[in-house]
């Protein structure tokens, strides 16, 4: 899944991508309050991470201007601003959670898995029909009627991209600014290799090409 993540410090910038890059996210990093209102602008994030103190344009007023513009996705603000009005402001103004520097980057990944799951609606880590198909954002494992199967990074976010619009079909476009980053090389045919090794591991009907338009995901039969 891909992150958005605005902190102007190169020390913490670089560390914090490295750190989730390694945990499977596709990381577009920016460092100052205009260019991150730009990348929100253009979408296809599961979740942001801002920093507050930014140059340019605070971070306060990227979430306001975020909110007002009708800007659903999830924001974790990480801030040195430990204040209690901070925290409260920040919510306020629309913030889904609050975590001041230094963070754990357990914690941190916890909050995210979190966030993205109130969006989604779930109160626990499963999405999906149970006895069917369901992703477990907690593990980042597919259940197959009920049976574990493991998932590579870029498959699970192409998975849960598909899942989380069920019935609805996703175009190569859609699906390739879902999973990859920027600058990140995407050849041609990247989906195509993906999707057949989720078949092999999900089963060949699990998800379906529409001719021309895209792919959908289709539950197992429980």
């Amino acid at each position: 899944m891909r992150v958005l993540l605005v902190e102007d410090d190169e020390m913490i910038g670089h560390s914090l991508r490295e750190a989730l890059t390694r945990q499977g996210w596709s990381v577009d990093w920016v460092k100052d309050g205009v260019l991150a209102q730009s990348a929100l602008a253009d979408g296809g994030y599961a979740c942001v991470l801002l920093d507050l103190g930014l140059p340019r344009r605070d971070g306060v007023e990227v979430l306001r201007r975020a909110r007002a513009a009708g800007e659903t996705t999830p924001v974790v603000v990480l801030t040195a601003r430990d204040g209690l009005d901070d925290r409260v402001d920040g919510l306020d103004l629309g913030a889904d959670d609050y975590l001041v520097k230094p963070y754990e980057l357990r914690e941190l990944l916890a909050r995210m898995r979190a966030v993205i799951r109130r969006r989604d609606g779930a109160a626990h880590s499963l999405i999906g029909e149970e006895g069917a198909l369901q992703l477990d954002l907690g593990t980042r494992e597919v259940l197959v009627r009920g049976v574990r199967a493991q998932l590579s990074a870029r498959e699970f976010a192409l998975l849960h991209a598909l899942m989380e619009r069920s019935g609805a079909i996703l175009s190569r476009e859609q699906l390739e600014n879902r999973i990859y980053g920027w600058g990140e090389e995407v050849t041609s045919n990247a989906v195509d290799v993906l999707i057949h090794g989720m078949r092999r591991k999900l089963g060949p009907d699990t998800i379906r090409n529409v001719r021309g338009l895209g792919w959908r995901v289709v539950a197992p039969s429980p």
